[in-house]
């Protein structure tokens, strides 16, 4: 007996998969801090990303050499952390956006009903 299909949790497992590359993509345009990452991400349909998804991500990056963080003190509230893409992130972005064009590409053949 087939399962009943859950777009939520399809959705959920979608978004997982890309939310590495999106953030990146969002720290390329220059310097960032965490929440500005959020608001640029929750402004783009389909993605949908929280605070708790980017934030941990955005520290396992900086761990990795992927981002540069720089903490800046403020004048209302906590010092607030800049990020910005090193060599290694650059280099991690630029293979991650060649692997989507070549899936997205492919997946769009498939739906499309061309099997080249």
């Amino acid at each position: 007996m087939a399962t009943a299909f859950d777009m939520n949790q399809w959705t959920t497992q979608l978004r997982k998969g890309i939310v590495e590359l999106a953030v990146l993509a969002v720290v390329r345009r220059g310097e960032t801090y965490g929440y500005r990452v959020v608001e640029e991400l929750r402004q783009l349909a389909g993605l949908d990303l929280s605070e708790s998804t980017v934030y941990p991500l955005l520290a396992r990056l900086a761990k990795e050499n992927l981002l540069a963080v720089k903490t800046v003190p403020s004048q209302i509230g906590p010092p607030r952390r800049y990020y910005r893409l090193t060599p290694a992130g650059r280099d991690r972005l630029h293979e991650m956006t060649s692997l989507w064009a070549t899936t997205t590409d492919t997946m769009n053949q498939l739906l499309q009903g061309d099997s080249r």
